[in-house]
Order: structure tokens, then sequence, then C-alpha cells
């Protein structure tokens, strides 16, 4: 799992500690259980903050150079037939050629 980066450490801890404040200056409770939920509510609100953060531009340059798998039918039609023959297919490219 990588590790977070300074970016979503910043980001995740000002909304906790914001995200407390205000909920509780808005709700008014003075009790213990309350005051958890709030808490509860947000960490969990400053972890969906802290991942959602964009990942640095690095990452996702190596990310998009690995090669995808490809799940079509063309690739595979492709493969499988020998160069200079023809395939059955019934697309608008296919009535245009004919």
């Amino acid at each position: 799992m990588p590790r977070p980066t300074a970016a979503q450490l910043a980001y995740g801890s000002a909304t906790i500690v914001c995200s407390t404040l205000a909920m509780l200056l808005l709700s008014g409770t003075s009790t213990g259980i309350g005051v958890a939920v709030i808490g509860v509510a947000a960490l969990g609100l400053g972890l969906l903050v802290a991942m959602t953060v964009p990942l640095p531009r690095k990452d996702r340059a190596a990310r998009a150079a690995t090669p995808r798998r490809g799940t079509g039918t063309d690739t595979a039609a492709r493969a499988t037939t020998a160069p200079g023959t023809r395939t059955q297919d019934s697309g608008v490219g296919a009535q245009a050629r004919r």
C-alpha cells in the first residue's frame, strides 16, 4: 500500500479539525455520545477527503504507461486473421469497403 503524500495528510487533517469544530458548534451537543459520534463522522470525512486528493503527476504517468489488456473482439479478430485476408464484419466501414 503506498504511503500518503504530504497533501493527503494536510487536507485530511484540516478536514477533520474544521469539520469537528463546525459540527460541534452547529449541533450544540454536550453529551459524550454526541461528541463521539461527531468525532467518528469527522474522521470518516477526513479519510474520504485524503483518499480523493489527486495523485502526483509522476504516479499518474507511470500508471498510464502500463499496458492494459484489450477486451474488444476486434483485437482478437486481427490477431487470428492472416494478413491480406478479409473478415466477415457487419460494421459501417465494412459496408463502405464492399
